[in-house]
């Protein structure tokens, strides 16, 4: 694969700097996401600017630290025995729903503080977590990590320098970047069609739960982690909690005609 983008030589004090494939577009998708949630913001609640970059700052810091935290469940023998490895190569190794729980309550209590109307809020939150992540997970193909399973398939890829595994494999990453992009757009169709407050947000978990439970059956990097004497993985085991949840809150709200959205 790609993982280095451009390494500096010249001039002299920059000689030595690397610029990695993954960290630079995990910021564009930042850089992206800024701007899609401030324009969004600014326009239905009058948010400003600089309330809306504080707002992405917070959420970076809890999605880091959650994409941390949610490692330990992938071996807790190691980790909790030896928390030092969890700050071992920090530009990877990030568990993305470790990021979305941690980020969630963090997006709520900055809401709360600024007195915005909570579910509008996160209709607008589903579009900024589709662009950060689907940039992410092409960071990811090109860093050769969260590969997926042999395949004599002529999809399959070698990602033999970014995993040392020198076979054909399927190319997860290119598939989760595609279900990621494809709910962005489904939701940017169905924004104008939107029938109660709160259905962006819930469509997205949703839909993400679902397509991410298929994509881990591919998957081949074993060290996520498995349960159930190794029947489902961690990150499937996740998205049925937030499919079920997400569920329960999407029937109640199109239920409830006190969030219904006016034709």
């Amino acid at each position: 694969m790609h993982p280095v983008l451009y390494e500096f030589t010249k001039p002299d004090f920059l000689s030595g700097v690397t610029i990695y494939t993954y960290g630079f577009l995990i910021a564009v998708g930042v850089f992206l996401a800024y701007f899609y949630t401030a324009y969004h913001a600014k326009k239905q609640f009058n948010l400003s600017y600089d309330q809306t970059q504080v707002m992405i700052i917070l959420i970076i810091i809890a999605a880091v630290i959650g994409g941390k935290f949610f490692i330990i469940f992938e071996d807790p023998k190691t980790y909790l025995g030896h928390p030092g490895e969890l700050f071992k190569n920090f530009g990877s190794g990030f568990v993305f729903y470790g990021s979305l729980l941690f980020a969630i309550p963090t997006i709520y209590l900055f809401i709360r503080y600024h007195k915005l109307p909570l579910l509008p809020m996160l209709d607008i939150i589903a579009g900024t977590t589709c662009i950060v992540h689907g940039m992410g997970r092409l960071g990811c193909f090109f860093a050769g990590c969260c590969y997926g399973k042999p395949t004599d398939s002529f999809i399959g890829m070698n990602f033999n320098a970014g995993n040392g595994i020198d076979a054909d494999l399927h190319p997860t990453q290119l598939y989760s970047s595609f279900l990621i992009w494809s709910i962005f757009l489904f939701l940017q169709y169905k924004k104008k069609r939107q029938e109660f407050k709160g259905q962006l947000f819930f469509t997205y978990l949703i839909l993400y739960s679902i397509g991410r439970s298929v994509i881990e059956i591919f998957r081949g990097d074993e060290s996520r982690g498995y349960v159930i004497d190794g029947v489902i993985s961690n990150s499937q085991l996740i998205s049925l909690f937030v499919l079920g949840v997400a569920i329960y809150f999407y029937v109640k709200l199109k239920k409830d005609v006190k969030y219904k959205l006016s034709p």
